[in-house]
């Protein structure tokens, strides 16, 4: 019984801390892909940014944005069902 209320508790630094890993790993996987020379999302970003391709570049950071916002909304709602008490919709009117 212990563990059911000590792990809710525990589970909500993990859930951040996971949140903000995923978000090194979209800015390390340029230079994960430049030492093991893997073709993927990091050299195509690198590759826009040695051609000066500014199209190229704003898609690579549009696109690492958005991903790194809806890792940032699944820990949101990872949070209101790891704890009830964490609502949604915002405070409780007075």
């Amino acid at each position: 019984m212990v563990y059911k209320h000590a792990l809710r508790n525990a589970l909500i630094p993990a859930v951040t801390v996971l949140g903000l890993q995923a978000g090194a790993l979209f800015g390390g996987a340029i230079i994960t892909e430049q030492v093991f020379v893997i073709p993927g999302f990091g050299k195509y970003s690198l590759d826009g940014v040695f051609s000066r391709d500014y199209a190229q570049v704003q898609a690579v950071v549009l696109i690492t944005a958005v991903g790194y916002l809806l890792v940032n909304l699944v820990v949101d709602i990872a949070y209101s069902l790891i704890n009830p008490r964490i609502r949604l919709e915002g405070a409780a009117a007075a």
